[in-house]
């Protein structure tokens, strides 16, 4: 990449100037007008040199352009500011780049930072019997965007969905059943989770009156776990219900998994699990409880595993599924769980439970954390029947973008959504707001979709006037051309971060910078000899978007 290329050259350029740098930043800056890359090496190390920054900056200049400049990429190199070195690129790089996007397509924009790497990537999971919300959205579409852009970048990934149906909240479940409920009209609802919603509602109402409800929620959940027929069987439907809904949603989402495994699957494994803690000496009893104790250096409190009753909890399941993939999948695996903040420290426990164990180094367990969507008047709870169904925004998005193109209304609208949420930083909150989340206009997935469909416009216009596409170039380098370039660039930010905003924030850019490319200019002339150049960028421009949107993923239709 030309970054690196002008890394080493100014790393070259210090050291005859006796200057050590440890790090050198180099930035794109905001402004094209000002230049194409800038660093602030000289004002950093300028202290170290015994010179002013706008010296130092002078003298590296000098060596720079020397060098870089014979190379053919670099146009010039000037000096703004306190002591800012700007480079600009040449025509003849933005050339090569065109070239270079062309010839690789659908590969462009890919990397071997994964290459011989293996990752499970955990994203979704949600609750059995509970709605599958506007909550889910976050970690169901962040992290199948993040799979791809592991995938992208060379790593074997496992697409994992762990799916939450273990647990005392069954035991609240199958209470409210047998009290309030009606197996019947639940197995002729066309929409049975939302009876189960209303039941697990009801009897978070009813324990306010009768706490000893609580009692009953945890002898049913005990006898589940002992596979008590009638319990099991009505579990068993519990499961079908809801997973027949989820699954539904997941074909509307474009969202596919390698592997969904229950939290249910590891119940057997759990015995192992306990065994190893109380042989390894990780694990105490506190009364009657078994408690993994962490040193004081962590700051981190105990991580309860097994409950006084003898019954589990979502950590021992937790750890019992590490210990399967570790072993089906070898030692080298690395696990990414894609889950809400407000479990951070919760990983973290299960993270130095797992090295304690000798299962994990630091590094092959990750948490990739997202902030909450919100109501403007606090938090969405089931259990206070204030949350959003995710299929309600679903199909109010189509409504809308069914407005503008009936065609076209599923992947605009599922565009809409993704978008709103991918550009941007995951770690943030979301008040969440109707219009927004719906939003088809301004910095949109559909704008973007809506750019890309013009660019093929403009390319099927092009072949029927029969002006193919080439890279001989007679023009200045455009804006358009000044970001094509940097894809590779941010792809592996995002790779190296985690982030999939800093695709969704630069194909903004790209957008923009086409779209008034293209009110400024006629690409498709046959008067015009630089007109096949033009439709070659055009066609660059529709693959970076393709290729970008893929990554977040977002279809793009070919009309709009």
């Amino acid at each position: 990449m030309i970054r690196e290329k002008i890394k080493k050259s100014i790393e070259d350029a210090l050291k005859k100037l006796e200057i050590e740098a440890k790090e050198i930043h180099l930035e794109h800056p905001e402004d094209l007008s000002h230049g194409d890359y800038s660093t602030n090496v000289a004002m950093v190390l300028a202290p170290k040199s015994g010179l002013k920054p706008l010296q130092l900056a002078e003298k590296l200049k000098s060596d720079l352009s020397k060098g870089l400049q014979k190379g053919g990429f670099i146009e010039k190199i000037d000096i703004a500011g306190p002591g800012f070195i700007n480079f600009y690129l040449s025509p003849e790089f933005f050339n090569e780049s065109i070239k270079e996007i062309l010839e690789r397509k659908s590969d462009f924009g890919k990397n071997d930072l994964g290459k011989g790497k293996k990752v499970i990537v955990e994203y979704s999971s949600p609750n059995i019997a509970k709605p599958f919300t506007i909550g889910h959205l976050r970690s169901t579409i962040i992290g199948d965007s993040i799979a791809k852009i592991l995938e992208f970048s060379g790593h074997q990934v496992i697409r994992d969905n762990h799916i939450g149906d273990w647990g005392t909240q069954f035991g609240k479940l199958i209470v409210a059943i047998k009290k309030w409920g009606d197996e019947k009209k639940l197995n002729k609802s066309k929409n049975p989770v939302k009876i189960l919603v209303d039941l697990y509602i009801k009897f978070h109402k009813e324990v306010e009156k009768n706490p000893k409800l609580e009692d009953e929620a945890r002898e049913w959940f005990k006898k589940l776990e002992q596979h008590d027929k009638e319990t099991f069987s009505l579990w068993k439907k519990i499961v079908d219900w809801s997973m027949k809904e989820f699954n539904r949603l997941y074909g509307r989402l474009g969202v596919k998994f390698d592997e969904i495994l229950p939290e249910s699957f590891f119940e057997e494994k759990m015995r192992e699990v306990l065994e190893e803690i109380k042989n390894k000496k990780i694990g105490q009893m506190s009364e009657g409880a078994l408690v993994i104790f962490f040193t004081e250096e962590s700051h981190l409190p105990p991580l309860l595993v097994q409950k006084s009753d003898g019954t589990s909890l979502y950590a021992t399941r937790e750890l019992a599924t590490d210990k399967y993939r570790k072993e089906k999948y070898g030692k080298d695996i690395v696990i990414i769980n894609e889950v809400g903040s407000e479990q951070k420290e919760y990983f973290k426990q299960i993270f130095a439970a797992e090295e304690m164990l000798g299962w994990f180094k630091k590094g092959e367990r990750v948490h990739i954390s997202h902030g909450l969507y919100r109501l403007p008047e606090g938090r969405m709870s089931t259990r206070k029947g204030n949350a959003v169904w995710l299929e309600d925004i679903v199909n109010e998005a189509v409504k809308r973008a069914g407005e503008f193109n009936r065609e076209v209304a599923e992947p605009v609208a599922i565009g809409a959504l993704k978008f709103n949420d991918l550009k941007r930083e995951s770690k943030s909150d979301i008040v969440f707001s109707w219009d927004e989340i719906l939003n088809l206009k301004g910095d949109s997935g559909p704008y973007l979709q809506y750019t890309y469909a013009r660019a093929r416009s403009v390319l099927l216009k092009a072949e029927q006037e029969k002006i193919k596409p080439s890279t001989i170039y007679h023009l200045p380098a455009t804006d358009p051309e000044r970001l094509l370039y940097r894809f590779p660039e941010v792809v592996e930010r995002a790779v190296r971060e985690y982030s999939p905003h800093y695709i969704a924030i630069y194909l903004l850019d790209l957008a923009s910078a086409f779209n008034s490319f293209y009110n400024e200019i006629k690409i498709v002339d046959k008067n015009d000899p630089d007109s096949p150049y033009k439709v070659a960028l055009t066609q660059a421009v529709s693959i970076i978007l393709k290729n970008g949107l893929w990554l977040l993923g977002i279809q793009t239709p070919e009309k709009m």
